[in-house]
């Protein structure tokens, strides 16, 4: 008896334990957030938090510092002024009911992550050390309102679409670097009231805050110029250390259209507001007036000038040696009027020029047939339809981009030696370049048949396009020269050099590529064409996506080499279709020689494949049916025995099963022959985002990752882990 009574105390406890674990555990989609983030801030212990990792760690039900939560889900994080050091987590997409997220006050590093939680009311990054571009994604954070960034090392153009936060009310990005001018987007921030953008480097004018219910603004230490709106002046605003312009306000913007004279009214001697058509009204009523007012002396002079001119006409008529009968048939004939000079048009008295009787001979009677007149026309239309204004367009280099000279960068690449040549593409060759100060850049040196001697303004303009692409993944330009017919760009350098080299060119430096570092770029690159097809505007379509074209930095991140070249150079279509055979083109591309976003994806997708397999996109060393890349990969992809088999040897078996399934299906959407078939970057990006989730690599992976300098703690990616 004693027994069963103990066995069944026993038995509640445990069914007690196990109801209040259930109802205090965390949504595990938050718990592996939450982890996300310990790992990243480097396991801070002033956190607090359990290290060890167990599969039962409950922030909610015990409590963790800083996590507040509603049910089983994390609603608020506030990690500010910990000393926390690291970076910002991958993964933060996870907290769908997070509201706060405050981490302020720290000594975070790195860039702000793409995915952020979507329901988030209020973000507060300030006073960190992050670096890099606003994320695009913050475009999509409709419940946001109150973003806060200030004091960090923020850089390039607010590439943010403000369209849907519309409830943002407090916005503060200043104390950075962030240059450009604000987006026009801002004018839809309609329930803005507080915003901080001193001390950045923002360009141009502040004409669309004018309308937004500001209550406090302060743009001080920036590069603004322009006039600082009237709407404005009435708030508490701070505008100093700007380059504003003075004197009166600017004229209306071009395409204004302009108030007719016919409309601009006078006053006349009675006092009375008139216009020229009413002068005869006031000769009508002269009955009801004391004496001849102006109006009626304006009528005097218009029926003299009316009668001069009628017999003008019937003298130079007598003249004529014509017959009736002639003039009737020349007035049947078609004919071409004289300029205005010669045959006046009267279009109404007040503004008929005086007659010149002498230019009206005989030999000028057959050009008295005056042309039609258009009576909706005025006379202000017609002279300014007379006046063709050719204005030239003049473009100029941003003023952020350096201008090189020759002899600069002759000096810099051993006069474009073959010991400094990194690389050469379609439009030319690509040195390396150390400068004086140590700083290292690329130079890539554009063919003259590509670009001419005589095209140095498209080329200016294309170096203005170019320079307004700004993404963590795109190779930033950063100069140009354009001397002596010669033009060059010059971009940021990268020390691991390209893909192509890393996968092909091996040596013995050379590491081979792990897996967690071929996701990353892969999918760091997606996120580069996502921007140039849907971010950018206008949209660019990259037409030369190829594992040469993306560049390694120290820490294996991706960055698009060439954006913007094939959209911009004239007739870079035909000198691409060079090309044709190398394995990227799309078939559409071979068989019409045009490039489209779908054609990009497909490139993308074979880079993807070189990823995966090691292998060249075409590589006529092999056998014939293996040669084309695609060709032999794709009926394979979803085979798991034959994708095994299929799998770059230098990984040597280290690589997540789930994982490489997962990025084969990529694949197969991105290469389909049909270009409708293809899906969208943005759906790339997020089906790589998925498998990014939902692996995680092995520890034995990971600490090979790590040797080989293949972690993505570099980047805002999780260590990827077998599942």
């Amino acid at each position: 008896m004693m027994v069963l009574l103990t066995t069944c105390i026993i038995l509640v406890l445990v069914w007690n334990w196990n109801l209040n674990g259930a109802t205090a555990a965390t949504d595990p989609t938050d718990v592996a957030s939450v982890k996300a983030i310990f790992q990243s801030a480097n396991s801070a212990p002033q956190l607090g938090w359990p290290a060890n990792g167990d599969t039962d760690d409950d922030p909610c039900g015990q409590s963790w510092k800083g996590i507040t939560c509603s049910d089983n889900r994390v609603t608020q994080i506030n990690l500010s002024n910990l000393a926390l050091t690291g970076t910002l987590p991958y993964g933060l997409q996870g907290f769908t009911s997070l509201t706060i997220l405050d981490m302020s006050n720290n000594n975070l590093v790195g860039t702000i992550p793409y995915q952020l939680p979507p329901n988030l009311h209020r973000l507060n990054f300030a006073n960190n050390n992050l670096t890099g571009p606003l994320p695009y994604s913050i475009s999509n954070l409709t419940s946001l309102t109150d973003l806060n960034l200030n004091h960090n090392q923020l850089q390039q153009a607010l590439n943010v679409n403000f369209q849907n936060l519309s409830t943002l009310s407090k916005l503060d990005l200043s104390f950075n670097s962030l240059t450009g001018d604000l987006p026009q987007t801002m004018s839809s921030l309609t329930g803005i009231t507080t915003m901080y953008l001193q001390n950045n480097q923002f360009t141009g004018a502040i004409d669309i805050l004018a309308d937004l219910p500001l209550n406090s603004l302060n743009v001080e230490n920036n590069n603004f110029t322009g006039w600082i709106p009237e709407q404005l002046k009435n708030i508490d605003l701070q505008t100093g250390g700007n380059a504003w312009s003075s004197g009166p306000a600017p004229p209306p913007p071009p395409g204004t259209p302009l108030v007719p004279k016919s409309n601009q009214h006078h006053k006349t001697g009675g006092g009375r507001s008139t216009t020229g058509q009413d002068a005869n009204s006031d000769t009508s009523n002269e009955g009801k007036k004391s004496g001849i007012g102006g109006g009626g002396i304006v009528g005097i002079v218009i029926s003299v000038i009316v009668v001069g001119a009628i017999v003008a006409f019937f003298l130079v008529k007598r003249k004529s040696k014509k017959s009736s009968s002639d003039l009737e048939k020349l007035g049947n004939q078609s004919t071409v009027p004289l300029p205005s000079n010669e045959v006046p048009e009267v279009t109404s008295v007040q503004t008929s020029p005086v007659f010149d009787l002498k230019k009206f001979d005989s030999s000028a009677s057959i050009n008295l047939i005056p042309p039609p007149i258009d009576r909706h026309k005025s006379f202000d239309d017609n002279e300014f339809s007379k006046k063709t204004t050719i204005v030239k367009k003049t473009i100029t280099a941003p003023p952020d981009l350096q201008s090189y000279s020759i002899a600069d960068l002759q000096i810099t690449t051993g006069s474009f030696s073959v010991d400094h040549l990194v690389g050469e593409g379609s439009f030319g060759r690509v040195y390396h370049a150390q400068f004086d100060d140590g700083k290292v850049l690329a130079v890539k040196k554009i063919d003259s048949s590509v670009l001419p001697n005589d095209f140095s303004e498209d080329f200016i303009e294309i170096v203005s396009n170019i320079s307004c692409l700004h993404h963590p993944n795109v190779t930033e330009l950063v100069g140009y020269c354009s001397e002596h017919g010669q033009h060059l760009l010059v971009y940021e350098f990268h020390k691991n050099g390209s893909l192509h080299d890393y996968l092909h060119v091996s040596d013995e430096y050379s590491k081979p590529l792990i897996w967690n570092s071929r996701v990353k770029i892969a999918l760091g690159t997606a996120r580069a064409l996502e921007y140039l097809h849907e971010v950018c505007s206008p949209s660019v379509v990259h037409k030369n996506i190829k594992s040469a074209n993306i560049l390694l930095d120290a820490e294996l991140n991706p960055h698009l080499s060439d954006c913007g070249l094939a959209s911009y150079i004239p007739n870079a279509e035909q000198i691409l279709n060079h090309n044709v055979g190398s394995g990227y083109d799309a078939p559409e591309v071979a068989l019409s020689g045009q490039y489209t976003f779908k054609s990009d994806i497909y490139s993308f997708g074979v880079v993807m494949l070189e990823l995966l397999s090691g292998r060249r996109p075409f590589d006529s060393s092999r056998a014939r049916q293996e040669q084309s890349l695609v060709r032999w990969a794709t009926p394979q992809l979803h085979d798991i025995d034959a994708l095994a088999k299929m799998v770059d040897p230098t990984l040597k078996g280290l690589y997540p099963v789930k994982s490489l399934s997962r990025f084969a299906d990529v694949i197969a959407l991105c290469v389909q022959p049909e270009p409708e078939f293809r899906p969208q970057m943005s759906e790339v990006v997020q089906a790589l985002v998925r498998l990014v989730q939902r692996a995680n690599m092995s520890r034995r992976t990971f600490t090979f990752g790590s040797d080989h300098g293949g972690s993505l703690r570099g980047s805002d990616e999780p260590a990827i882990r077998d599942i």
